[in-house]
């Protein structure tokens, strides 16, 4: 190392490191040793306020007179007066250094709504409901569609069409489709957004009466409610629908058709390509079943044009949530509870 020390000021410490294969982090250590026991404070920087200048400028900027001023304001205040402690940012760096900086201004704070997490593992355990406009003959004419929905099936357990929005209607529609489907107290949960007929006192007396547990989107956040959004889609995405309707009759002619082609034939994408009313009503395993025989059947006839394994027909899933939390959450939830 002496010899690096010496050919260092030469050649440089990095040449010299290299040279006797050391690095030249390791120079630098040997020439300043690490100090031992507590390191002495560190000197103050010469262009910094004394103590007194600190307390000085605190009590300008606590002055009556400048309660509503900015420093942007009492700087220049100050220089007129004859007056000079620091600059603009100086006296900014004293106010956050001792907590004195915040917003003044009145300004809305929303509330924070808790996530909405659902969990159906059969049907009749979750609905979600929602309200979409349905435009008539003319500019400013439209209906109000009301649609409630069975998450765990993607089943339309009711629906109805009125010319306005109302949370009356929507009282006789779930007491209906409760009524309907038989549902047992203290079993169902309803999800739907923060509307005014969903969060209306009308229809809290209803959930109330009929022991259905209510639950709600977040505001400002769209996905809150995905089933019955992806339900209207499939709606207005039909080749068949119209543009207008030519009256509140004609709409309701083809919601009767489109709801029993819904239930009853679609194939829907998030329950296996399985019509909603097989899996509402239990018929999903026997039409999977099925399936699979067929699959069985064409695998036994060429089993070489399957070449990795034998052909699976899909299932439906065994839980449908509404904002699933992550493993870590569920994991977690029975050492909460």
């Amino acid at each position: 190392m002496k010899a690096v020390e010496e050919v260092a000021p030469t050649v440089g410490v990095t040449a010299a490191a290299e040279a006797v294969g050391v690095r030249p982090s390791t120079i630098y250590r040997r020439r300043k040793p690490p100090v031992l026991g507590p390191r002495p404070p560190r000197p103050a920087p010469p262009r910094s306020l004394r103590t007194e200048e600190i307390d000085r400028a605190l009590g300008h900027l606590h002055e009556p007179r400048f309660i509503d001023f900015s420093p942007r304001t009492i700087v220049p205040v100050l220089l007129d007066e004859g007056t000079y402690i620091a600059c603009v940012r100086t006296f900014y760096r004293l106010l956050a250094k001792f907590g004195e900086t915040k917003e003044r201004r009145d300004q809305l704070r929303h509330e924070r709504h808790a996530v909405p997490r659902l969990h159906a593992t059969a049907p009749n355990r979750v609905w979600s409901w929602d309200i979409t406009k349905l435009r008539g003959p003319c500019s400013g004419v439209v209906y109000y569609l009301y649609v409630v929905i069975d998450i765990f099936s993607r089943y339309v357990v009711g629906w109805t069409l009125a010319d306005r929005e109302d949370s009356d209607i929507a009282k006789e529609l779930f007491e209906e489709s409760a009524k309907r489907h038989g549902i047992p107290r203290d079993q169902l949960k309803v999800h739907a957004d923060r509307g005014s007929s969903m969060r209306s006192l009308t229809l809290a007396e209803t959930y109330a009466q009929l022991a259905i547990e209510p639950s709600f989107s977040r505001p400002r956040v769209s996905n809150d409610n995905p089933f019955s959004e992806a339900q209207f889609k499939t709606l207005k995405y039909m080749p068949s629908f119209p543009d207008r309707f030519g009256s509140i009759k004609d709409a309701r002619t083809f919601l009767v058709e489109f709801f029993a082609w819904y239930n009853g034939h679609h194939r829907h994408s998030g329950i296996a390509f399985v019509t909603p009313a097989d899996v509402h009503f239990g018929r999903a395993t026997q039409v999977v079943q099925a399936r699979q025989r067929v699959l069985d059947a064409a695998y036994a006839r060429h089993p070489e044009r399957f070449s990795h394994h034998a052909p699976c027909a899909k299932t439906p899933p065994a839980d449908v949530w509404i904002n699933q939390p992550t493993t870590a959450l569920v994991l977690d939830a029975p050492a909460r509870q």
